[in-house]
């Protein structure tokens, strides 16, 4: 057990100073360069939860200078009336980062529209030019969550080098891409998955544990080394403990790891929520701000 209970890696905090950072820097390119970095959002269909997403990320856009533009398609959307928008955008001056809100209506080739996006303005990282730049070592956009995980990870911990990372998960939008900005921080890294044999063993080896497997709660206490960091990316809806409110149909959000437990025994760990999610947004504009100097030749490509 450790010493003492974890200490919590509170999200809000390092969102909000990186939302600061990038409103400066932001501020300094339009006086300095005259260049409003713009971010293009595109949503098909009416699903509740990414609406909310989507109007977020133009709130907080907005909110820190940047040009902001959200179209909204409806949910019939055919694919070349889509690819034709996503061309437009990769033409216009003003949009230096494209995020296409997934997921999308069934009907529409979700890789077929994420490949037509120009990769030097896909911010949220998902055009494999961008997953080979960031396997090779090379300036890629990366996906916004790893990438908000390595800010926690760098804010608290410190120094990375030497430690053994495990991440539990293997998607492409944050097992791989985090497995690789661990390697860059010369972690030892061990992607762990659902055929890994003996999984608890295997967590227990590190000393930064990324759950990124979509099932709630299901990386126990006696998972978890004693002073490990403890990065949860799990975002599970779930029945209420409490049988009443359970009965009731009410539910609520837990991670990927049983927190109660874990915060016993980790050095660090992520509430959920409260944590990881809250980066994913200021990762966003952080990446839109790389996107557009990288576009207008003020930092190597």
């Amino acid at each position: 057990m450790a010493d003492a209970p974890a200490k919590l890696i509170d999200g809000k905090v390092y969102a909000e100073r990186l939302r600061a950072q990038v409103a400066a820097e932001v501020a300094e390119l339009r006086a300095n360069h005259g260049l409003q970095p713009g971010l293009a959002v595109v949503l098909v269909g009416d699903d509740p939860a990414s609406e909310i997403y989507v109007r977020s990320k133009g709130e907080h856009s907005l909110a820190v200078g940047m040009h902001s533009v959200t179209h909204r398609l409806p949910a019939d959307t055919a694919q070349h009336d889509l690819l034709r928008l996503v061309g437009e955008l990769n033409v216009d001056p003003l949009i230096h980062g494209i995020l296409v809100q997934l997921p999308l209506p069934k009907h529409l080739d979700e890789k077929a529209v994420l490949a037509a996006i120009n990769p030097d303005k896909d911010v949220d990282g998902l055009h494999v030019v961008n997953a080979g730049r960031l396997a090779s070592g090379q300036a890629a956009l990366t996906p916004c969550t790893p990438l908000g995980c390595m800010i926690l990870l760098r804010e608290t911990v410190g120094d990375l080098a030497g430690l053994r990372a495990v991440v539990v998960g293997r998607s492409v939008l944050v097992g791989r891409p985090i497995a690789q900005l661990l390697l860059q921080a010369d972690c030892t890294v061990t992607i762990a998955h659902s055929r890994t044999r003996d999984l608890p063993a295997v967590c227990r080896e590190a000393d930064i544990l990324v759950a990124a497997v979509g099932r709630p709660r299901m990386i126990r206490g006696d998972w978890i080394k004693p002073g490990a960091a403890v990065i949860d990316v799990g975002i599970n809806r779930v029945p209420f403990d409490d049988p009443v409110k359970a009965a009731a149909g009410r539910t609520k959000v837990v991670g990927d790891v049983n927190f109660k437990e874990a915060s016993q025994v980790a050095g660090w760990i992520t509430p959920v929520p409260g944590g990881v999610g809250l980066m994913t947004v200021a990762v966003l504009l952080q990446n839109t701000v790389t996107a557009a100097r990288r576009q207008a030749g003020l930092e190597p490509a």
